[in-house]
């Protein structure tokens, strides 16, 4: 599933507010910290907002100390470890692996947080990256299944042999906690950075809206600009992380859930664009698993979010809700279609 990789920006905020009449109006505050994997910036603006990222960052800390699948301390790896003994854990991990669950049976099973074990052969999460044999895949797929997580209140039971994994949905659900902080210390306008992740509260000080690039996938640079005011905005894409083996072969992180192998069915990235961070977090991810055609039925059977899907083919196509908020660079070459509800 999808990884904190540090320094691989799907999303870059481009817009630089430093001089405007309406910033030095309001008091600015900045922090930044690597956790999860990945770095973190915050920029918010308001009388307490100092105080809230102060708030914010100690709130990550925690969280990345409870949820981490390496930490030999934290509730994740002893449930992994617990040889299928139920274990008591927090309210925040209980609620972060019910929505996992919950994720996990709206999209069929293409977002799995069972599969780390599988992700681990394949050396992603060891950087001793290879292409493991078809027979050691299929073994470890026995081992894969969201359904036999047991999770009742906070009692959490991982049965002996499996692995629990929220990496494709933590940054989503920490963006959604520290919103709510900042919120709570009366902040207005703010921008929360947490890798791919891309959460932004309110407009800009001056009241336009916030302005993400979008990346170009497998290039340099950006494809285009979304404009969005009280968004997230999360990109999954196979250009993450990836390896090539010596006959060229590029094999990415987001494994199909199904077959144990990386995800290779014409996406070069998909970005879900919606109100809650968790949500957008586990769809990014799981449309990318199901490809364009079924990631676009979903959307219309489901609703809820707009989404951005970048094909192999040069196409971006583009749910109604936003296309008059994109802004393809000038001269690039990709078609945009429009998928209108």
């Amino acid at each position: 599933m999808k990884r904190f990789i540090a320094c691989m920006m799907s999303l870059a905020l481009l817009i630089s507010l430093a001089g405007c009449k309406s910033e030095q109006q309001l008091t600015k505050a900045e922090s930044a910290l690597f956790s999860m994997n990945t770095y973190m910036t915050f920029t918010a603006y308001g009388e307490h907002a100092q105080a809230a990222l102060d708030e914010s960052i100690t709130l990550i800390e925690r969280l990345e100390s409870l949820w981490s699948v390496m930490d030999e301390e934290s509730e994740i790896y002893k449930a992994n470890h617990n040889g299928g003994q139920a274990l008591s854990v927090s309210q925040e991990t209980a609620d972060l692996i019910a929505f996992a669950l919950e994720m996990a049976q709206k999209t069929g099973g293409a977002l799995d947080p069972t599969v780390y074990p599988v992700l681990t052969a394949w050396g992603f999460t060891t950087d001793n990256r290879r292409v493991p044999p078809d027979e050691q895949i299929e073994g470890l797929l026995e081992a894969v299944g969201y359904d036999r997580i047991q999770l009742e209140g906070t009692s959490l039971t991982v049965p002996e042999g499996m692995e629990l994994d929220l990496g494709a949905v933590g940054k989503g659900y920490t963006a959604d906690l520290v919103t709510e902080v900042l919120s709570s210390h009366g902040v207005e306008s703010a921008v929360i950075s947490l890798g791919g992740n891309i959460q932004v509260i309110g407009s800009r000080p001056d009241g336009n809206d916030w302005r993400i690039g979008i990346q170009a996938p497998w290039e340099e640079g950006n494809l285009g600009v979304l404009e969005v005011s009280d968004a997230a905005v999360v990109t999954s894409g196979g250009y993450e992380n990836y390896f090539e083996d010596e006959n060229g072969n590029i094999y990415c992180h987001i494994l199909d859930p199904f077959t144990g192998y990386p995800v290779d069915n014409g996406l070069k990235a998909v970005t879900i664009i919606g109100k809650e961070g968790r949500l957008c977090d586990a769809l990014s991810t799981a449309l990318f698993v199901m490809g364009a055609e079924q990631a676009e039925a979903y959307w219309r059977e489901h609703g809820g979010f707009d989404m951005m899907l970048i094909t192999d083919k040069n196409e971006i196509m583009i749910t109604d809700g936003i296309a008059d908020r994109f802004t393809l660079n000038e001269g690039r070459q990709e078609t945009i279609r429009v998928l209108k509800a």
